[in-house]
């Protein structure tokens, strides 16, 4: 399926959203010249649990919950012509975590993919996606808190090398839910993920975390919006991301916006970003747009630098290797927000992963 009939405005590179993105990577996806194919690689567990309920609807029985100015999201909001939709009951505690799976067919292929997470009221659950392997994909996350429940949501990026991924992960948040997020990219030659938060009702809480680890080439780009339009709201940033090679880069923009009728807001985001090598590069922008005087906080931070000697030097005084103490002082930089994941399998998995990428860059 071309998508060159459909009327979009393709982005030209010159746009505040698209300045970062090397819009020659992105496979086609941005301006329908990538040719769609009819698979749906997202699958859910062997096993089902009680309270849960995973299926594909077709798109007229479940339009999108909000809209967005990206086109390759507009794309997928508008083609895909099923859900893959995640229904979690009222009033439940989902014993074991949902794994959402990639299952790629023909590698290499183009595809747009709709999924939607519903986390009933007062019910709590943890949702995982694995992403791997080559493919070229659009897609739109939209998970749905109803009031009092809480999700944490992982989303795991450990493509290929040659994969392209753009997506955005949007939350709507009701009253006194709690999200949490963790989104961890370390794969794929152009990754480009847009986590959004839109608060609905008073008393909700949203902490996104991240870590990213880009090497030689490869472009990662993490866009958060966080959207107080209501009062007594909490919002928490936190995204960690190495970089090592030639031309390796990152790109994290967040976005906070503080509505007048958001009294009592209480947000902070922060991102550091630790090179490792000549020839990368990291680029930070935190901003905060605040229209109202009556918060309980609002701030942010980035810090962008190399090793910090003092670590190394207490190591090494210590009879560790210099190399040794480099992968130590890495694995203690991302350890904080991958420990938050919450499954030491895929946690120690990521953990070596890194530490083999370390040792190829002779770190």
């Amino acid at each position: 399926m071309s998508l060159l009939a459909t009327n979009y405005l393709t982005p030209s590179g010159r746009e505040e959203a698209w300045r970062f993105t090397p819009l020659n990577r992105l496979g086609g996806l941005h301006d329908g010249s990538v040719d769609i194919s009819d698979a749906e690689s997202m699958t859910g567990p062997e096993t089902a649990q009680a309270g849960v309920k995973i299926s594909r609807v077709s798109r007229e029985l479940l339009a999108p919950e909000s809209q967005s100015d990206d086109v390759i999201v507009s794309r997928a909001q508008a083609e895909c012509a099923t859900v893959f939709h995640v229904e979690i009951s009222p009033g439940i505690e989902v014993e074991r975590a949902i794994h959402l799976r990639r299952v790629i067919e023909r590698s290499g292929e183009s595809e747009l993919s709709r999924v939607r997470i519903t986390v009933g009221e007062n019910s709590r659950a943890v949702v995982i996606v694995e992403n791997s392997g080559n493919l070229v994909l659009g897609e739109d996350i939209e998970i749905v808190l109803a009031p009092h429940s809480f999700l944490k949501f992982v989303t795991l990026q450990e493509w290929d090398a040659p994969a392209i991924y753009a997506a955005r992960h949007h939350a709507i948040i009701d009253r006194d839910a709690t999200f949490e997020s963790v989104t961890v990219t370390v794969g794929g030659s152009l990754v480009r993920i847009l986590p959004t938060v839109e608060f609905v009702a008073s008393g909700a809480s949203a902490e996104l975390l991240g870590v990213y680890f880009a090497k030689e080439g490869q472009h990662f780009e993490h866009r958060i919006h966080v959207d107080h339009a209501v009062p007594k709201a909490k919002s928490r940033v936190n995204y960690k991301g190495a970089l090592s090679g030639d031309k390796a880069h990152t790109v994290w923009i967040g976005d906070v916006l503080i509505r007048a009728a958001a009294e009592g807001t209480d947000t902070y985001e922060l991102n550091r970003n630790l090179l490792l090598s000549d020839g990368a590069r990291a680029d930070s922008v935190p901003n905060l747009e605040i229209e109202t005087g009556e918060i309980v906080g609002a701030g942010h931070a980035s810090t962008t630098g190399r090793f910090d000697d003092e670590q190394l030097f207490y190591l090494m005084s210590r009879g560790v290797p210099m190399h040794e103490a480099r992968r130590l002082v890495v694995r203690g930089f991302f350890s904080e927000i991958i420990s938050r994941i919450g499954d030491e399998i895929i946690q120690e998995r990521l953990m070596v992963g890194i530490d083999g990428e370390l040792a190829k860059a002779g770190q």
